[in-house]
């Protein structure tokens, strides 16, 4: 049975329809992000299966039991679900014992629950007492888990949580959270825009485009045999290139690039072939596929090089600092590993 299952869930405001028609499950212990840009539908949904907001249409449901559909819609607090939002939003005027006990009951809000809650969050106990003012991003962070965590939640729901640290401190504060909640063995839907997020952090990822579900994968999955060109484009940098159907092989400008699966369809047939950048190898322009470089984008490190093809086409290629072709260059470029399709 799915913690968490919605089917067939519409929301409108106004004459804005934001959801439409959206299923999802999320297994027990398991952490799903929805990906998708600003403006998607993805906090909506998010709000939905907390409670917040109720669904115009579908059904929402915890452990099997239904708490929301078009009629009724249970309140947040008997949903027994934690909920993180933007930037954690602690208490500035609670220490952090008052912020993580500050759900449980009276009777419950005990020295022995937060030193439990604190060692799941691996914060030291001399933290008990600080401020919020007086810790780390990544810190705050893990105290507003450990305080969505304290009343043991059907499932964590956290939204956005990471998207007011700096890149660095993002990465370290996603991992300190998600080891948390493996620990814990709990049950998290993690809302994000960000790719990187999504695909290092979740065990599964849902991309979500104007309020539709496109494709519900794994990460390595999501990334290697995206369902169709927006969600391959969205996910990571992508090549996409017109080409026909030749055996386990499309013709195209890079020549005969090798399929990891054949679409359906005669030889001939026209598809677009998606290749990453990291596919793309640069070599001596003898014998392969030659290009101009028209422009270099340092990232400290890969470097991310623009390739103009002599029938037009545009490459993105990425490659090691230390091998950076002049702007003005003529490269060969080859196609490394198995490349995906889609009719």
């Amino acid at each position: 049975m799915s913690r968490v299952s919605v089917k067939g869930v519409r929301k409108s405001f106004g004459s804005h329809d934001v959801l439409h028609d959206v299923d999802l499950e999320v297994e027990d212990a398991e952490i799903l992000a929805v990906l998708g840009p600003s403006g998607c539908g993805k906090t909506t949904l998010l709000r939905i299966v907390a409670g917040f907001l109720e669904p115009d249409a579908g059904v929402v449901a915890l452990d099997g039991v239904t708490v929301a559909d078009s009629r009724t819609s249970l309140p947040p607090w008997r949903r027994r679900v934690g909920y993180v939002p933007q930037e954690g939003a602690l208490f500035p005027h609670l220490d952090v014992r008052g912020n993580i006990l500050f759900g449980l009951p009276r009777g419950e809000r005990t020295a022995r629950r937060l030193a439990e809650m604190l060692r799941l969050a691996e914060l030291p106990d001399t933290v008990a007492g600080s401020y919020p003012r007086e810790l780390s991003g990544g810190q705050q962070q893990r105290v507003a888990l450990a305080r969505a965590l304290a009343p043991g939640p059907r499932v964590v729901l956290l939204d956005e949580p990471f998207s007011s640290l700096d890149a660095a401190l993002r990465l370290s504060a996603g991992r300190e959270v998600t080891a948390v909640l493996r620990n814990a063995g709990s049950t998290a839907l993690l809302v994000t825009h960000d790719q990187g997020e999504a695909l290092s952090l979740a065990d599964r990822v849902a991309v979500m485009d104007d309020g539709v579900i496109r494709q519900v994968d794994t990460p390595v999955q999501l990334y290697g045999a995206p369902v169709d060109p927006r969600v391959g484009r969205f996910v990571g940098d992508a090549n996409l290139l017109s080409g026909e159907l030749r055996g386990d092989a499309v013709t195209c400008a890079l020549g005969t690039v090798a399929l990891s699966r054949r679409p359906p369809g005669e030889d001939g047939t026209k598809v677009t072939l998606l290749v990453r950048p990291e596919q793309l190898r640069l070599v001596t322009p003898r014998g392969s596929v030659t290009a101009l470089v028209t422009e270099v984008v340092f990232y400290g490190p890969h470097a991310s090089v623009r390739l103009s093809l002599d029938a037009g086409t545009t490459l993105c290629v990425r490659v090691d600092p230390a091998h950076v072709p002049p702007v003005g260059d003529r490269v060969g470029v080859v196609v490394t590993g198995l490349s995906g399709v889609f009719s």
